[in-house]
């Protein structure tokens, strides 16, 4: 080793607090511009990857980011419903495959998302293990969801109550999972799939009763005849669909009535997609259909000026940093004169002395680089997660 690399790393070592200090000071100046920036780029490739991989989204009318933010990722759904009727339309008009969401309840937080098998195609979702739902209660989960909660097919998995405090509303319904899907790096590994009737049995807008005809009870049984049975509050829903009781669930009402909260319309051309959307911007009151793409591009616009506002800010902070450091090695060359000056003394070169001054900044920078690399690459391994908590609400 050469005696002036020796000589600065003894130098390092020696004022440990010192170039502590200074190494933390360089780091801290050049993590946060350059973390944002990362966490804007991951933020740009998740959204838009996911946006330009849906065509056209139609919503009941309000906010377009809202409505996109809920139909690509899940978010909070809108204030109001579609009718299920809509997406019927749709479809029959031939213009665009429509894939029906419902989404308004939760399963361990996550949300409970009622839609269509042409959803899990539409989005090339592969089964790590099992199957799709097929039948009325079954579920699919994602990836994370089966992780966290550590499910499999063939465990069951209990919908969260909206109210905990609302003894006489809706009672959570038990899923039987037959299926968990590959991870995808997407909003679909923390969802919950089931068919759209089942997400309305969550609703609340079908159900199935015991037989009562064979009811012994009687105090489930308000009065009895040969043509009905009149049964008593005591006889409740029931909050699991088994084989036995499947056949007992009913609808009430009309479904093209029933709600939905978004349509994934999937046109077959540009000239059908242009049509469909003449179609609502002309005649629907209630309804709106909009580009994902186009809406996040529109929000990433207003996210990439207010970034520019940052790196300005970095640059002036850069300036005030490296003028700071100036000064604090110009004030070190000062308190270290007599030293400089007895090493010249015992035959030290001035290029040496040189050299060695110069290599303890270059061992500080490349400290403070190496601290730097480790933060970046943590950061990059948990950007996906980290931006899902802090900008999706997951």
């Amino acid at each position: 080793m050469s005696g002036w690399l020796e000589l600065a790393l003894r130098y390092i070592a020696f004022h440990r607090w010192k170039t502590a200090l200074m190494v933390l000071a360089i780091f801290l100046t050049t993590l946060l511009p350059m973390a944002v920036r990362l966490l804007l780029n991951e933020f740009e490739r998740s959204l838009l990857a996911r946006a330009k991989a849906t065509p056209l989204v139609v919503g009941p009318k309000g906010s377009g980011l809202d409505l996109t933010l809920h139909a690509i990722h899940f978010r909070t759904p809108p204030k109001d419903n579609l009718r299920y009727g809509e997406c019927l339309e749709i479809q029959e008009s031939g213009r665009a495959l429509a894939i029906p969401l419902f989404q308004r309840f939760t399963a361990a937080k996550f949300p409970v998302v009622g839609t269509s098998i042409e959803y899990l195609e539409f989005r090339r979702l592969k089964f790590k293990i099992g199957r799709s739902f097929a039948l009325l209660g079954e579920c699919v989960l994602g990836s994370e969801v089966a992780r966290q909660l550590q499910l499999a097919p063939d465990n069951q998995l209990l919908t969260d109550r909206e109210n905990v405090l609302d003894i006489a509303g809706l009672y959570p319904l038990k899923l039987q999972i037959v299926g968990v899907l590959e991870p995808t790096g997407s909003a679909d590994d923390r969802a919950v799939f089931v068919d759209l009737r089942t997400a309305w049995v969550v609703a609340g807008l079908g159900h199935g009763h015991q037989d009562l005809a064979s009811e012994t009870d009687e105090g489930k049984i308000l009065a009895r005849s040969d043509e009905k049975i009149i049964a008593s509050a005591a006889v409740l829903p029931y909050t699991e669909i088994t084989d036995a009781n499947r056949d007992s669930f009913h609808f009430h009402g009309s479904e093209s009535e029933f709600p939905i909260t978004a349509i994934i319309a999937v046109p077959p051309d540009q000239r059908a997609a242009d049509l469909l959307t003449a179609d609502y911007v002309v005649a629907s009151q209630t309804a709106q259909i909009l580009s994902p793409r186009q809406t996040i591009e529109e929000l990433l616009s207003v996210v990439f000026r207010v970034q520019q506002f940052f790196d300005a800010n970095a640059v002036l902070v850069f300036i005030a940093t490296g003028l700071l450091l100036i000064l604090v090695v110009l004030l070190s060359l000062k308190l270290r004169a007599d030293e400089m000056r007895t090493m010249f003394k015992l035959g030290c070169s001035r290029g040496t002395i040189g050299l060695l001054q110069s290599g303890e900044l270059v061992i500080v920078f490349l400290l403070a680089g190496l601290l730097l690399a480790a933060a970046l690459s943590l950061l990059h391994v948990f950007a996906g997660p980290l931006l899902d908590w802090l900008l999706l609400g997951r």
